[in-house]
């Protein structure tokens, strides 16, 4: 279904016709580890990205982590998803998953996932099998891992930063000396740098390149062909890490650094790129990615700069860490935005009609706007994506009834709104004010769910027909 894109989509796309304007015919400039201003390269203009070479990791966790990963792909847990882009929606070439604190979603692309919880301490989770519940209990010990480290390369990047040395280790091997912070950094430095690691969720990919002969070249530098194109990783909070374990299935374990005829990255191996952000004079960086390599975006690079995934031979798999942005997306708070809507309800019928505590603009305006909220960015979610998560735990399908429940009685709201309107003897400015106050919200709803009604014509989502399943919310 074609969409009007919004004003941050038709500005990215402007910067990048008018990138690919400048370029012309001509390819940007990148580097590999091949070429000699490789590292001298990265220290300079990516600082903040780090990478920890698989051999730096321990054995049995990468031993668990990729059993985890084969686990949940046997058990048909990753799927593709529907996500909009520049206005079109399009199946996305990598199947995911998401994992983490229980209650927690994460929007990309207009996309929510909600995750599949992973066994904090007081979870009460409950998997359909055994293998998955430990699948989910390995990436939460990944996490706790990958904290630890994204801590330690923030205390060296700060300690280097503070002692103004510009030669920021960057490539992390198994000997490298790590450098802690000492005695220079106060407590609140400390607290600040485990907020910007405390990643609440991480999403799994998966892509098996040979069943993707459509895979997209890359546009700027002539790298080949992209999992995922270029991007900034979205709604994460403020200048937060990001880190990555990423796992290739089998194939070539080295690049074919010998091989003359053999210019730029190897097709054969995965890549991360990098670049900054719509700059054609800064070369931009190809950095292979070896089974069990972690990478770390560190303070605000993933604000400054873009990356994307380039393709390789073999299937992969990768943990992607983040620090969710979750203030308007656990079920917590959308819970508590249902009882504000639903604290206008007098009294309930035995039909189901209600009548309303207040006519005032500002609680009809904000019922309303709730009513929306829990409808398309909750409800319509979730079962726009079908039965995917049944695949994992049930635990979302409780939640999910109460707050269908909860719509209900809000379109019974908008029902018990429109009476007063139509009533005899209201007042006619009050009439307009009730009108006026909830217009908007009303219009939207019913643009919405044309939009809605157009995007679950366009396939099957996990074995599940989109229709059957977003049925269950029939509109008013």
């Amino acid at each position: 279904m074609k969409r009007t894109p919004t004003a941050e989509e038709r500005e990215r796309e402007a910067k990048k016709l008018r990138l690919l304007e400048e370029l012309e015919d001509t390819w940007l400039p990148y580097l590999t580890p091949k070429d000699d201003e490789f590292y001298q390269q990265w220290q300079l203009k990516y600082p903040k990205l780090i990478l920890r070479e698989a051999a730096s990791v321990p054995e049995l966790l990468h031993k668990e982590v990729q059993q985890a990963f084969l686990t949940l792909h046997k058990h048909g847990c990753l799927f593709r998803d529907l996500v909009r882009i520049q206005g079109k929606d399009l199946l996305t070439p990598v199947s995911r998953i998401l994992i983490g604190n229980p209650g927690c979603t994460y929007k990309y692309l207009n996309t929510r996932l909600f995750t599949v919880p992973w066994p904090m301490k007081g979870s009460d989770a409950k998997y359909n099998e055994a293998e998955i519940a430990v699948a989910c209990q390995t990436f939460l010990k990944l996490n706790s891992y990958l904290q630890v480290e994204t801590i330690q390369a923030l205390e060296e990047l700060a300690a280097k930063e503070k002692a103004n040395i510009d030669a920021v280790p960057v490539c992390i091997g198994p000997d490298f000396p790590r450098v802690g912070m000492g005695s220079s950094f106060d407590g609140h430095d400390e607290i600040d740098m485990k907020n910007r690691a405390a990643y609440n969720v991480t999403l799994l990919n998966f892509m098996d390149p040979q069943k993707m002969p459509y895979l997209k070249e890359e546009p700027y530098f002539g790298m080949g062909k992209m999992a995922v194109s270029w991007h900034h990783d979205e709604n994460l909070v403020d200048r937060s890490a990001v880190a990555v374990y990423s796992y290739s299935c089998e194939g070539p374990e080295e690049e074919s650094e010998d091989d003359p005829q053999l210019e730029g990255r190897d097709p054969d191996i995965w890549h991360v790129g990098f670049k900054i952000s719509w700059d054609i004079e800064t070369p931009g960086l190809a950095i292979p990615l070896h089974q069990g390599d972690c990478y770390f975006m560190l303070d605000d690079l993933n604000a400054t700069h873009q990356h994307c995934v380039l393709a390789g031979l073999p299937p992969r798999f990768s943990s992607t860490h983040r620090v969710a942005e979750c203030s308007t997306g656990t079920l917590e708070y959308i819970l508590q935005r249902c009882q504000v809507a639903l604290q206008n309800v007098r009294e309930e019928a035995d039909n189901g009609e209600i009548s309303l505590k207040s006519l005032e603009s500002v609680v009809l305006k904000q019922g309303e706007e709730i009513h929306n909220e829990v409808e398309f960015e909750w409800l319509r979610q979730f079962w726009f994506q079908g039965s995917r998560y049944k695949k994992c735990t049930d635990w979302w399908c409780q939640p999910m009834s109460q707050l269908e429940e909860m719509w209900r009685k809000m379109e019974w709201l908008t029902s018990a709104v429109l009476r007063e309107v139509r009533r005899e003897g209201v007042p006619m400015e009050q009439k307009n004010e009730m009108l006026t106050s909830i217009l908007a919200s009303i219009t939207n709803r019913q643009n919405l769910r044309r939009e809605w009604h157009a995007s679950i014509q366009c396939g099957w989502i996990g074995g599940e027909s989109i229709k059957e399943s977003i049925d269950q919310i029939s509109p008013s």
